[in-house]
């Protein structure tokens, strides 16, 4: 039975009892010197965020939408050996050659060629640049994979992680050689980027800005939260976050400049500037259709602040918040303004992060406004945001070491 590994990715692992333990993210490769690899194992994701290794020698079955291993896994993070390959990671995208004629790899298969001892046996391949001609070849047919590319592309390895969430697909970044981290951003649409830089370190965020051009660093900028924005310019050197900022789109560069103001560890500093704001005369109709918009996060969506117009940050007068429970036991005709919660008061920018921590946990909140001196609310502090800066600042990079 042929096995695609590409369309492993995702794929659910479970234990012997029958629980799920984590997905698989890559499979594991020996060396390539003409004779068909073998396959050493799966890279299992496990949480939180962690990758570890299933000898295929343990895998028991792999079925339509899942694998099943035998035994104890060892839960020891991943390391990848000089002479290993990821095959996801590693393989797909790059350039051989069938008949003499240059070629892209789009995936590869594996084959269980006698008992618990699997090789890479085909390769499915396109010619040109769109996969207008397809085929699936025997793996001695081709050459050159194990030659050093200069631009390999990424288009088959993110078909293979299209489904996967943004974190997810940042820890799989994080985990690849810089060149092929760097050739898969570039190969990322705007948007998709963003919300992947917004769940990596700080230094594979920096450097992949750095490695991309500046224009694109500066769209880059502008399809991210503006307070994700602002603390990726804050670990730049000044005179590269002056220049994207310059190249940035002056509505798309506001935020992120009065966000730059405040100190990283208050409240101004962590808050997002673009929360769910509308005038006392919209309907809980209306606030509930914001509220659905899928770009937000649940706890930004759940719930809305009140203001006198305007309602874009700084905004007119701060009246109050309304909750999305609260909203959802209302007629949809009844204006928002006549729903306010009189118990939350709102909190000031350059309250510390644990003293927002301590505001969240004394009123059960998800969310707190923040309002200026003026009465203006600035933004809304998040209890993800107050995570982010109460854990180590490499706790994203703890996350893919060892305990």
């Amino acid at each position: 039975m042929k096995i695609f590994v590409a369309r492993l990715a995702g794929t659910p692992v479970f234990d012997p009892a029958g629980d799920q333990i984590g997905r698989i993210r890559d499979v594991v490769v020996g060396p390539h010197d003409g004779n068909p690899p073998s396959v050493h194992g799966m890279v299992v994701e496990i949480q939180p965020r962690r990758r570890v290794f299933l000898p295929i020698t343990r895998v028991r079955g792999i079925e339509a939408g899942s694998v099943i291993f035998t035994g104890r896994l060892n839960m020891r993070r991943f390391e990848q050996r000089d002479t290993e390959t990821l095959v996801i990671g590693q393989m797909l995208d790059l350039t051989v050659r069938l008949d003499g004629e240059p070629v892209t790899v789009y995936d590869v298969a594996m084959e269980e060629t006698r008992p618990s001892f699997w090789q890479i046996t085909k390769v499915a391949i396109y010619r040109g640049k769109r996969r207008r001609e397809t085929r699936i070849v025997d793996w001695g047919e081709v050459t050159g994979f194990g030659v050093l590319q200069k631009d390999q592309g990424a288009a088959g390895l993110i078909a293979a992680f299209e489904s996967m969430r943004a974190a997810d697909l940042a820890s799989a970044l994080h985990d690849l050689p810089d060149k092929r981290r760097i050739e898969i951003a570039r190969a990322l649409d705007d948007d998709r980027l963003a919300d992947i830089l917004e769940e990596l370190p700080p230094n594979d965020q920096t450097a992949i800005l750095r490695a991309l051009e500046v224009e694109r660093a500066a769209d880059v900028l502008e399809a991210m939260d503006p307070d994700d924005a602002a603390d990726l310019l804050h670990d730049l050197p000044d005179e590269q976050a002056t220049q994207l900022l310059a190249l940035m789109e002056p509505q798309e560069a506001a935020p992120v400049r009065r966000l730059l103001t405040y100190a990283d560890d208050t409240a101004g500093g962590m808050m997002t500037s673009e929360p769910v704001i509308l005038p006392p005369t919209a309907t809980v109709a209306e606030a509930l259709a914001h509220m659905r918009q899928k770009d937000l996060t649940p706890a930004v969506a759940a719930q809305v602040y009140v203001t006198r117009p305007p309602t874009e940050t700084p905004t007119g007068a701060y009246l109050g918040v309304t909750h999305f429970q609260r909203l959802l036991r209302e007629p949809p005709s009844t204006l928002v303004g006549s729903v306010i919660d009189p118990s939350i008061d709102p909190i000031r920018p350059e309250l510390t992060v644990h003293e927002v921590a301590s505001y969240l946990a004394n009123y059960n909140l998800l969310a707190a406004p923040v309002v200026n001196e003026l009465g203006r609310l600035v933004g809304a502090v998040t209890v993800d945001d107050v995570l982010d800066h109460m854990l180590p600042e490499d706790w994203r990079e703890r996350a893919h070491r060892d305990d």
